[in-house]
C-alpha cells in the first residue's frame, strides 16, 4: 500500500514538472512567432498635457483638440491642471450654425464639424466651464452621442429652410435651442468650482486668465500669397476664419519651434490615407500610394520602416486641389520623436480614448505632415522671430 503511495505521488509530481515544461517550452516557442514591432519610436521632446478623453460618437475632434491645447497652455502657465468642458462650446456653436443655414436658406454648411478658432471664439463670447459643471450628457450615457440630435437637427432646419409655408417662423430658434437642451442639457449660467461661484464668462477671465489673442492659425497653399490672411475654403471653417498663410518649410519650422520649446500645436489634417493607422500607431507617407499598389504589393509583409516620399509645395497644392487632403480631423501635438532609422515623428494626441494603442496617442511621420497638414494653431510667441516678423506679429 505504501508503494502503490509512493509510486501516485512520484506520478503526480513527474506530471506537474513535465506540464510545466511543456508550457513553458509552449509559451517560448509561441514569443520565437511573435512578430517584432515594424517600428519603434524615442521620444525627443514632449510637453506636459492632460489626459486623453473621448470624443466618442460625435464630430466634435476640432473641439477636444483644442480645448486639450488650451488645458495644456494652461500647465505650460503654471496655473494647474484643468478639465474643460469641450460640450459647453460645441453647445454654444450648434445655434451660430444654425442661424448661418436659415440665414444661407439651407445654402451653407451644417454639420458636427468646426474649426479651432471656433473654441477661442465661443470663449470669448460665451466663456466656458470645467466639465463637472457642464458634461453635455443629458440622459446620463456614459459617452457622447450626437447622431441622433444631428439628424432631428438637421432635418428641422432643412424643413425650416424649405419655408413651404411662406413665413418663417419667429419662434424657430426656441425650438430649436429647445432640442439641444433635451439631448445636451440646459447651459448653466452659474456654477460653483472649489468653492467659489462663477459665470461661464467670470470662469474664463478670473479664473483661466487665458489671453486668446495670443492664439493664431496658420496654413501653406499657394493659391493665396504667402505671408497674407485669408478665408481657408473648407466646409468645416463654417465661421469664415482667417489662417496667415506660410511656405510650407516656414509652417514646419514653426511647429518644430513650438514643440522644442514648450508649446504645444494643435493640429488639423487628413487622416483618410491608408497608412494611417490608430490601430498601428502611426501614420506613414510611402513612396508609392496604397490605390497604386497592386494586388501583391498590398499583401507584401513590411518588416522595416518604409521609405517615405519628398514633399513639394506644390505636392501639398495638388493634394488640397484635388480632394486628396481633406479637412478630416483636429488633433494635438505634443512632442517630437524619432524611429530606429532617424526619421522624425509627431507624438500625437488623438481624442478617441485611451483604450487605443500608445493609450491614444499615434506618432506621425513629418512626410505626412508635410503633405496632410490643413492648418494648426499656436501661440504667437511659439513662432520664430523672423517669420513672426513677416507675418507682422
Amino acid at each position: 500500500m505504501l508503494k502503490l503511495r509512493t509510486l501516485i505521488a512520484l506520478l503526480i509530481l513527474f506530471l506537474s514538472f513535465s506540464s510545466g515544461s511543456f508550457a513553458q517550452e509552449e509559451k517560448e516557442a509561441k514569443g520565437k512567432d511573435e512578430p517584432k514591432a515594424i517600428y519603434s519610436f524615442v521620444k525627443d521632446f514632449e510637453i506636459k498635457t492632460t489626459p486623453v478623453k473621448n470624443q466618442a460618437r460625435t464630430g466634435t475632434c476640432w473641439c477636444f483638440a483644442t480645448v486639450s491645447f488650451l488645458e495644456t497652455e494652461l500647465l505650460r502657465q503654471g496655473k494647474g491642471e484643468y478639465d474643460l468642458s469641450e460640450m459647453f462650446i460645441v453647445r454654444n456653436s450648434y445655434p451660430l450654425k444654425a442661424e448661418s443655414y436659415i440665414r444661407y436658406q439651407g445654402m451653407a454648411n451644417y454639420g458636427e464639424g468646426g474649426q479651432a478658432h471656433d473654441v477661442i471664439n465661443q470663449i470669448r463670447s460665451f466663456g466656458i466651464v470645467p466639465e463637472e459643471a457642464y458634461t453635455g450628457r443629458n440622459n446620463g450615457e456614459e459617452k457622447h452621442n450626437h447622431a441622433e440630435m444631428k439628424a432631428v437637427t438637421e432635418s428641422m432646419l432643412k424643413t425650416m429652410a424649405e419655408n413651404k409655408s411662406g413665413k418663417l417662423s419667429r419662434r424657430w430658434k426656441e425650438a430649436y435651442e429647445a432640442v439641444l437642451d433635451v439631448y445636451m442639457g440646459k447651459l448653466p449660467k452659474e456654477f460653483t468650482y472649489k468653492g467659489r461661484t462663477y459665470t461661464p464668462l467670470t470662469f474664463a477671465k478670473d479664473e483661466l486668465k487665458l489671453n486668446l489673442d495670443d492664439y493664431v492659425e496658420l496654413t501653406s497653399y499657394s493659391h493665396h500669397p504667402f505671408y497674407s490672411k485669408f478665408a481657408l475654403e473648407i466646409p468645416d471653417n463654417w465661421s469664415r476664419g482667417e489662417y496667415y498663410n506660410l511656405p510650407m518649410d516656414e509652417l514646419e519650422m514653426v511647429v518644430d519651434n513650438a514643440l522644442k520649446n514648450g508649446y504645444s500645436v494643435a493640429w488639423d489634417g487628413d487622416i483618410s490615407e491608408h497608412e494611417f493607422s490608430q490601430k498601428k500607431g502611426y501614420a506613414i507617407l510611402p513612396l508609392k500610394d496604397w490605390n497604386d499598389k497592386t494586388s501583391s504589393e498590398k499583401d507584401e509583409v513590411v518588416t522595416s520602416p518604409e521609405v517615405e516620399k519628398t514633399v513639394t509645395q506644390q505636392d501639398r497644392q495638388e493634394a488640397f486641389d484635388n480632394y486628396t487632403t481633406t479637412d478630416d480631423h483636429l488633433m494635438h501635438f505634443v512632442g517630437l520623436a524619432h524611429d530606429q532609422k532617424g526619421s522624425k515623428y509627431y507624438l500625437t494626441k488623438n481624442s478617441w480614448g485611451t483604450e487605443q494603442t500608445n493609450g491614444g496617442y499615434i506618432y506621425i511621420s513629418e512626410p505626412y505632415v508635410r503633405l496632410k497638414t490643413v492648418a494648426i494653431m499656436v501661440h504667437k510667441d511659439a513662432i520664430p522671430g523672423e517669420i513672426a516678423k513677416k507675418l507682422g506679429l
